[in-house]
């Protein structure tokens, strides 16, 4: 089974596409022409090792607010997608990291 998903979102704001495979490598494209969103973004999927494609023309003349909102509705409802009937998949999940300067701790529900 393939837990992939595709989703394009128009508004008279923006235009997202985003593409995911869950059972990929971490391979990522992405394209919102906002800098450190777009470096989160592929963090998430290069650290998750899922492919994710992520290609947003906004309204950044004016601020990215819409970008940055379009972009994660068109995010949540790929993964919800992909994910399909949920099999397989944990409901809990908790993960301490210690990095240079810090210690990042993250419980989800």
């Amino acid at each position: 089974m393939s837990r992939v998903g595709r989703v394009q979102r128009t508004t008279k704001e923006t235009s997202v596409l985003v593409e995911i495979d869950l059972d990929g490598t971490g391979k990522t494209e992405i394209a919102t022409g906002v800098g450190f969103y777009d470096h989160m973004l592929d963090q998430i999927g290069r650290h998750g090792l899922f492919d994710l494609t992520v290609k947003t023309d906004g309204d950044l003349h004016i601020d990215s607010h819409h970008t940055i909102e379009d972009t994660a509705l068109a995010l949540g409802a790929a993964f919800k997608q992909a994910l399909g009937d949920k099999v397989g998949i944990y409901r809990f999940g908790n993960c301490t990291v210690p990095l240079d300067e810090s210690l990042a701790q993250v419980t989800v529900d």
